[in-house]
């Protein structure tokens, strides 16, 4: 029965309040498969979080924790340790397999016999050989989108290696073998003394870079004039200055790669990082060899 026919029934009373309806006796209604209409559930927005722009990680939104998935060249800088320690071994690795294929040519022109003969009878290899180092050495020295462009930057440096090795390998062809061994484990040991010290001190040599660019200077005007007032005791000062000079250079070049100090390398640097260090290193061998 609708409102309207309850209100036109006689002895109506619209005053009295309705009769109290009891459920005694009576059997629960039945179970509505229908869902009731509740409001949607508060979500709480206190641990939500919407990222914005970019790649954000885990560590982002609590700092304290770490996440293997957060990449580990984020920036330009070495403020991050995981960074710096993973292009220091990068570098160093590249580095020894110069160092080992270098030294491994130096050992086959030299104590082969057959060989020996070839290189020092055939000149225009050699001369083609520093062509090639100083052309490609050059780009991947002065040429960013080079250097930083794989796997192009690997090919230029693999170039790079090869030519210096032969031509590495042919200057010491020239020299008696006992020297030239003698040679490689004296820079062996200035070479490991000087890391070493370049990653446990705390004096900057960073901001002397270019102090010793005037040095290399002078030392190229001091070998000119040497050409033509020849002496036994210049020969010898020429060849420890130029030695001590690139033993500063090697300092300077491994705190830059370390990027402990005032000046640092980028971690997309790692090929410059490994030419400078091999050509330390090699000039180190060549000036100390020249003194035999």
């Amino acid at each position: 029965m609708s409102d309207t026919e309850t209100q036109d029934a006689p002895g109506y009373d619209a005053s009295s309040p309705p009769p109290l309806y009891s459920y005694q006796g009576q059997q629960p209604p039945p179970y509505s498969a229908a869902p009731a209409m509740y409001p949607p559930p508060k979500i709480d927005a206190t641990y939500a979080h919407q990222p914005t722009t970019g790649y954000e990680s885990f560590r982002d939104i609590i700092p304290e924790a770490s996440s293997d998935t957060t990449p580990l060249i984020a920036s330009s800088s070495f403020n991050d340790k995981t960074v710096r320690r993973a292009f220091v071994r990068k570098v160093f690795s590249i580095l020894t397999l110069q160092l080992l294929f270098t030294f491994g040519v130096v050992c086959v022109f030299t104590f082969s016999s057959v060989i020996k003969e070839a290189v020092q009878a055939n000149m225009g290899v050699y001369l083609s050989s520093v062509i090639i180092f100083f052309v490609v050495a050059t780009a991947l020295s002065f040429c960013e989108s080079f250097s930083r462009r794989h796997p192009w930057n690997i090919v230029g440096l693999a170039v790079v290696t090869l030519s210096l090795s032969y031509m590495v390998g042919t200057t010491a062809s020239f020299y008696n073998t006992t020297a030239v061994v003698i040679t490689m484990g004296a820079t062996l040991a200035i070479s490991v003394a000087i890391i070493a010290f370049s990653a446990q001190t705390r004096y900057d040599f960073t901001i002397c870079y270019g102090v010793l660019l005037i040095l290399v200077v002078d030392m190229i005007m001091f070998g000119f004039f040497c050409t033509f007032y020849y002496s036994y005791i210049t020969d010898i000062l020429y060849g420890c200055l130029g030695a001590l000079l690139y033993s500063l250079f090697l300092m300077v070049d491994c705190q830059l790669m370390m990027g402990m100090m005032s000046y640092r390398l980028d971690p997309e640097e790692y090929i410059n990082a490994a030419l400078m260090l091999y050509l330390d290193i090699v000039l180190i061998f060549l000036y100390l060899l020249g003194r035999r």
